[in-house]
C-alpha cells in the first residue's frame, strides 16, 4: 500500500485555516470566545515544531491576511500580533529541543511582549486604552449599583464610605497595568505550553518534560524583590514619587504572588510526604487562596523557602 506524506505546504495551509476559524469562532462566539482565542496559537506551535520557523512566519502573515479581509483589519492585525509570538518561539523550542523550562520561560516573555504590542497598537492608532476603558465600565457598573442602593434607602454615610473604597481600588487597578500583562501572559503561555505540547505528543514528537511539582524551586531573586519593592513603596509613598509608588506596587505583587506558589508547592511536598487525599489538598488549597490572611502567611513561607529551602533540608534530616 502506498502512503502518502503530508506535504509542508499542504499541511501549512491547512493550519492556516484552522487559525482563521479559531478566530472567528473567538470573535463571534459569546461567552467561550476568550477561550477559544487561548487556543488561536496552537496551529503555530504544530507548523514550526514539524516544519520550521520559516513556515510558521508564512502561516501566521496568511492567517491574518485572511482574517482581516474577514474581520476588521485591526483587530487582525492585533490578534496575530498577541498570539503568534507564543506560538511561533514554543514552536521553535519543541523543534530545537530546548528544556522544558526554558521553554516555558520563552513562551511566557513572548505572550507577555505580544499582549503589550497589541495594547500599544491599539493606543498608537486610535489613542484608545482598552485597560482604561475596563476601569471605566467597572467604574460605571458600581455607580448604578450604588444608585440603586441609594433608591432602597441606604444612608448617605455608608453611600459614600463605600464609593471611597471602589474609587480606592480601581485606582489602585490602573497601577496594577503592568501586573496585568504578566498574569495574561503566564495564562496564554500556559496554556500554549500545556496545550502544545500534548498534541506533539499525539503526533510523536518528543517534548521536554516540565519537572515535576515537588521539585519546583523560584530563584531567590524575587526575595530581594520583596525587600526593594518594600523600600520603594515607602519612598514614593511618603514623598509622593507616584512612577516610584507604582513600580514597586508592581513588584511587590510579583513577588508575593512567586512567595505564594512557592508556598503552595512547599504544602505541595508536605501533603505528599504525609499521603494527603487528593481532595484534602484541594480544600486546603482553596481555602488558603480565599483567605486573604492565610495566602500572605504561605507567601511569607514561601519567600523564607527561597533561601532556607526547607524541602533539602527536611530530606537531608529523614535521611541521617
Amino acid at each position: 500500500m502506498n502512503q502518502h506524506r503530508m506535504t509542508p505546504l499542504t499541511e501549512s495551509g491547512l493550519l492556516t485555516a484552522l487559525s482563521v476559524v479559531l478566530a472567528l469562532m473567538a470573535v463571534y462566539l459569546p461567552f467561550i470566545g476568550f477561550l477559544l482565542v487561548l487556543f488561536w496559537p496552537l496551529p503555530l506551535i504544530v507548523l514550526v515544531a514539524r516544519h520550521g520557523l520559516r513556515w510558521g512566519l508564512m502561516a501566521a502573515a496568511a492567517a491574518g491576511v485572511l482574517m482581516g479581509l474577514l474581520l476588521e483589519p485591526l483587530l487582525s492585525l492585533r490578534l496575530v500580533i498577541a498570539y503568534a509570538p507564543a506560538g511561533l518561539l514554543l514552536g521553535w523550542a519543541f523543534a530545537k529541543g530546548l528544556s522544558g523550562v526554558k521553554a516555558f520561560l520563552l513562551t511566557i516573555a513572548a505572550a507577555i511582549a505580544g499582549q503589550a504590542a497589541s495594547v500599544g497598537l491599539l493606543l498608537l492608532v486610535t489613542d484608545v486604552n482598552p485597560l482604561t476603558m475596563q476601569v471605566e465600565l467597572l467604574q460605571s457598573s458600581f455607580d448604578t449599583s450604588l444608585q440603586l442602593y441609594e433608591g432602597m434607602g441606604m444612608s448617605e454615610d455608608t453611600l459614600a464610605k463605600t464609593r471611597a473604597e471602589i474609587e480606592q481600588g480601581l485606582q489602585m487597578l490602573t497601577y496594577l497595568f503592568p501586573l496585568v500583562f504578566i498574569i495574561i501572559g503566564l495564562l496564554y503561555g500556559g496554556v500554549a505550553y500545556v496545550t502544545g505540547g500534548k498534541i506533539l505528543k499525539r503526533l510523536g514528537h518528543n517534548v521536554p518534560q516540565f519537572p515535576p511539582v515537588h521539585e519546583w524551586r523560584l530563584p531567590q531573586a524575587f526575595l530581594y524583590l520583596f525587600g526593594f519593592a518594600l523600600v520603594g513603596l515607602y519612598w514614593g509613598g511618603t514623598r509622593q514619587i507616584m512612577w516610584l509608588y507604582q513600580i514597586s506596587l508592581n513588584a511587590n505583587a510579583l513577588a508575593i504572588m512567586a512567595g505564594l506558589l512557592q508556598g503552595l508547592v512547599l504544602m505541595h511536598c508536605l501533603f505528599r510526604h504525609f499521603r494527603v487525599s487528593l481532595f484534602l489538598r484541594i480544600v486546603f488549597y482553596v481555602f488558603i487562596v480565599m483567605n486573604p490572611f492565610l495566602a500572605q502567611v504561605v507567601a511569607m513561607t514561601g519567600l523564607i523557602d527561597m533561601i532556607f529551602d526547607y524541602r533539602q533540608r527536611f530530606s537531608a534530616r529523614n535521611q541521617k
